[in-house]
């Protein structure tokens, strides 16, 4: 029985403005073994300019045709240009090597979330050449595992995946939802644990989906988006609602319970209480609010609104008579209330957990105690409490690093935890209830010896003063020179946390006496709401400073400099790559960005995107369309930069961050770049944001990354 602070949260993230900077300077600036190589010219690219009026703000679009992924003229422009990328590419050194190291490093396995179900227990597992993780289950925790659901088996290329998967409370049926070629819109399947038994109820247009089991088995409530020609075209990429199945029923007649004449953007997720009578439904409308609901399911009235309706978050929790609340309503950093599930107005709710130094991310009912999860500084803790928010201790963790889910019920014995670090592997620990001891569940071997490297968490001063941390991963011993290459990463936005997890695909950078660096820019969760809401809306130019800090802090303290300063990011961190590149062009040598959102003026009218509206805003209102061009990506190349070496990646199922951001900056890049650096769009052919991406896919995609980064860094 779990309830997070960040439900959602994958679903991407941006923000806004600023002037133009000044480019002089970085006019000739294409040193490296890089400039060496004779470099094609891309293929040209034809204008149609189309021009739009934004509060009198004549606003020119060269490219609006790209906008168009099924005309042919879009399809034969990105063959040509797909065949000018794979020129390049396909003939740098060491490909092969480097594709081996990456193939065998992926091939190492990767252990998931744990779920309990009565005596049995579950957990996801991916080895060897799998393309996509196994869903197991042990009868009793000493139990063998055995298989139970394989998206492996169900197509030849494995890009079918399994997204999510929800346990009955006596663990007899698992829900499980599977979608194809990236796509994330899973059809709903429910399998009998003990006999491996798949029932006949399927329902389709599931995607990430919210559900809770009856504690009977009888049926569950869950979310699910309407289909095609329900609503008016585009809208089924909305409107959210929950619904009733009753197991062996016909999905077509299931009840609505909620959000019939609701906004279509509202997101709503679900919560039962352990004697399945109260049904918390939380509604998300953006990053920074929602509203709760509670239906008391044994009676026709409709749910009640428990929440104020005030610019904050809740998560509703009913169990044993009573409504736990996890809210940052005057606490920017989290607390908890509790009141009786009888008496849920706001004014007898009562604090059990107050708001501490840390940032407390979830809170979760497991054996009669509260599991709490922090963020410290970017590092999680875990907190055990009464169910009158009264300590009951710290679960001791390995070292500084990442929890990234908790499982167990409400009744169970135990709490599982999976756990990582830059340098500890991806562990599944065991937490006994009653003799408070850890131990370790289940594990993966690496062959890496970890104990080679170091990771350090440095702070620095951001434009505005403002002290940011950025966590350093390197080699032991390594000697800085000043010329080291280094890789920097960031995200910024969507309350979405970076902290030290274990990466595989991170050695072959830090072999070849690369620096890894990971910055904590605001707009993230990391230090509370106050540290999201500085980084997003008009104050997105937050983040942006925060990273350009980061990248002189490198050079400064003589990690790096810029001809060996690579940066990558993906989603709203695409739009930082996208940024990063237009405001500050002398600051990098190369730059990965990967399904980014880069025209901020449209990106609302594409695939899922008005749901990141309250984060960015929109350009239909004046005030935000300022904010919003004064840093859009696509509307700051100047022609005559010579701007850094750059890869964009996305890819054709994206229902996220639709491709048409990538080609358009592409063209838009290749026609006004004034230097001879490359480039270059990578498009995925049966793929999406990057969920449930196959590990054939992946090493190729690594493989591009790195011969590219080590070509343009001199590291080949």
């Amino acid at each position: 029985m779990a309830f997070n602070v960040f439900s959602h949260l994958s679903l991407t993230a941006l923000g806004p403005a600023i002037l133009l900077i000044s480019t002089a300077g970085a006019q000739n600036r294409n040193s490296g073994t890089a400039s060496t190589m004779n470099i094609p010219k891309p293929p040209a690219t034809q204008q149609q300019p189309v021009t739009d009026d934004y509060f009198g703000h004549k606003i020119v679009d060269p490219y609006r045709w790209l906008e168009d992924g099924s005309s042919p003229q879009t399809q034969q422009w990105v063959a040509e240009q797909l065949a000018y990328t794979r020129r390049i590419l396909d003939k740098l050194r060491g490909r092969q090597q480097l594709h081996d190291r990456i193939e065998h490093l992926l091939e190492i396995g990767n252990l998931g979330d744990t779920q309990v179900g009565g005596d049995y227990y579950f957990h996801t597992r991916r080895d060897g050449k799998q393309n996509q993780p196994v869903l197991y289950v042990r009868k009793g925790v000493d139990g063998h595992d055995e298989i139970l659901v394989d998206a492996n088996q169900l197509s030849k290329d494995g890009t079918d995946a399994l997204d999510w998967w929800y346990v009955s409370h006596d663990g007899k049926f698992v829900a499980y939802g599977i979608s194809e070629s990236g796509s994330e819109m899973s059809t709903l399947h429910i399998i009998e644990t003990a006999t491996h038994t798949l029932l006949p109820d399927t329902i389709a247009r599931t995607r990430a989906a919210s559900l809770a089991w009856k504690p009977d088995d009888s049926g569950f409530y869950y979310t699910r988006y309407p289909k095609p020609g329900d609503v008016a075209a585009g809208q089924e990429m909305y409107n959210r609602h929950v619904f009733y199945h009753a197991l062996g029923g016909d999905a077509a007649s299931d009840p609505l319970i909620f959000g019939q004449g609701r906004d279509a953007q509202d997101w709503p997720n679900v919560a039962l209480s352990n004697d399945g009578r109260w049904l918390s439904i939380m509604v998300e409308q953006g990053w920074t609010k929602n509203e709760v609901y509670l239906k008391d399911v044994r009676t026709n009235q409709s749910p009640m609104r428990i929440t104020t309706g005030k610019d904050f978050l809740y998560y509703a929790q009913p169990y044993n008579g009573d409504l736990y609340i996890l809210t940052n309503e005057d606490g920017p950093r989290y607390r908890v209330f509790k009141t009786l599930v009888t008496m849920p107005s706001r004014e007898n709710w009562r604090e059990i957990i107050p708001q501490s130094d840390a940032v407390l991310t979830s809170l979760q009912i497991i054996g009669g105690q509260l599991f709490a999860r922090y963020e410290l500084n970017a590092h999680s803790l875990l907190k055990r409490f009464d169910t009158d928010g009264k300590p009951l201790g710290e679960v001791q963790l390995p070292t500084l690093g990442t929890i990234s889910s908790i499982g167990g019920e409400y009744d169970s014995p135990s709490a599982f935890y999976l756990f990582s670090s830059f340098t500890v592997p991806t562990t599944i620990y065991r937490f006994d209830i009653h003799s408070a001891k850890n131990t370790v569940w289940d594990s993966v071997e690496t062959g890496i010896d970890t104990s080679k490297y170091e990771t350090r968490q440095v702070w620095y001063t951001s434009k505005d003063g403002t002290r940011v941390p950025m966590f350093l991963v390197m080699r032991k011993g390594l000697k800085l020179t000043g010329h080291n290459p280094a890789l920097l990463t960031a995200y910024g936005g969507f309350n979405v946390s970076l902290t030290p997890e274990f990466n595989k695909v991170l050695f072959p950078w830090l072999d070849r006496d690369g620096i890894f660096a990971m910055a904590n820019l605001r707009g993230g969760s990391e230090f509370g709401e106050d540290w999201h809401r500085a980084g997003m809306m008009d104050k997105k130019q937050n983040v942006f400073d925060d990273f350009f800090a980061a990248a002189e802090y490198l050079q400064k303290e003589g990690y790096t400099d810029q001809d060996h300063l690579a940066i990558r990011g993906g989603s709203n961190g695409g739009l930082l790559m996208g940024a990063a590149l237009t405001q500050r062009p002398e600051l990098f040598r190369a730059v990965i960005c990967q399904v980014p959102l880069l025209d901020m003026l449209r990106y609302q009218d594409f695939q899922i995107a008005k749901l990141w509206i309250p984060e960015y805003g929109s350009s239909e209102d004046s005030k935000q369309f300022a904010w919003l061009y004064a840093y859009s990506p696509y509307h700051h190349v100047k022609a005559g930069t010579a701007y850094p070496a750059v890869l964009f990646m996305t890819a054709d199922s994206d229902t996220r961050v639709d491709p048409m951001h990538a080609k358009k900056m592409t063209a838009e890049l290749q026609a006004a770049n004034g230097g001879t650096n490359p480039i270059l769009l990578r498009i995925e052919p049966k793929a999406g944001h990057g969920a449930g991406k196959p590990i054939s896919k992946l090493v190729e995609e690594w493989t591009d990354i790195y011969s590219f980064l080590f070509w343009q860094l001199g590291m080949e």
